[in-house]
């Protein structure tokens, strides 16, 4: 199942913010459309005033058994009505990150950067789904999508801030941060 991130006029989701974090950033637009199928959804005219980012949720990577119990014991789903606001950060990483080996990865990434252990405090307040694209061909390697309420807004703060402070950020050579609020109907 592919998901298909898609910038421009219309989507559910309205475009609070957009702005470069590390490299070059994404064109803004007003609104976010995601939508989840079996082939990725490609636009029907190229425009410079739009994007799409395309991934797929796949298995959990670099977890022990024991974090990966803690993680679904506390995720909260994607979709929660109370779930108002939303953060879509598309981020790519050096090559530098890819010629490490998975266990030299995995080192950086939880024993070193406490990736799993400092974000589960912030579940299930904050929902995430992390979507992979580099083997699509994307210019992302990641998309990682946030679902949260607005009274957990100052909580998703402390804990991208928290992410970004640490070694594995180092490896970040591309971050856009585009934050939203559902469109009220």
């Amino acid at each position: 199942m592919f998901t298909t991130f898609r910038g421009g006029n219309s989507g559910a989701w309205q475009v609070s913010s957009l702005s470069p974090v590390t490299g070059e950033t994404l064109p803004l637009v007003p609104s976010l459309s995601v939508t989840h199928a079996a082939a990725i959804s490609l636009p029907l005219l190229p425009s410079p005033t739009s994007w799409r980012l395309a991934g797929v949720a796949s298995h959990v990577r670099y977890v022990e058994r024991s974090e990966k119990t803690a993680l679904v014991a506390v995720q909260a789903g994607l979709g929660r009505p109370e779930a108002t606001m939303a953060a879509l950060i598309p981020i790519r990483k050096s090559a530098a990150w890819w010629d490490l080996t998975q266990e030299e990865r995995r080192r950086i990434f939880e024993d070193k950067s406490r990736h799993i252990a400092d974000s589960l405090k912030y579940m299930p307040a904050i929902a995430r789904q992390l979507y992979h694209a580099r083997d699509l061909g994307e210019p992302f390697d990641f998309l990682t999508w946030f679902e949260f309420a607005p009274e957990h807004a100052q909580a998703f703060e402390e804990l991208v801030a928290t992410l970004r402070g640490t070694e594995e950020w180092s490896y970040v050579e591309r971050e856009v941060d585009v934050r939203l609020e559902r469109q009220r109907i």
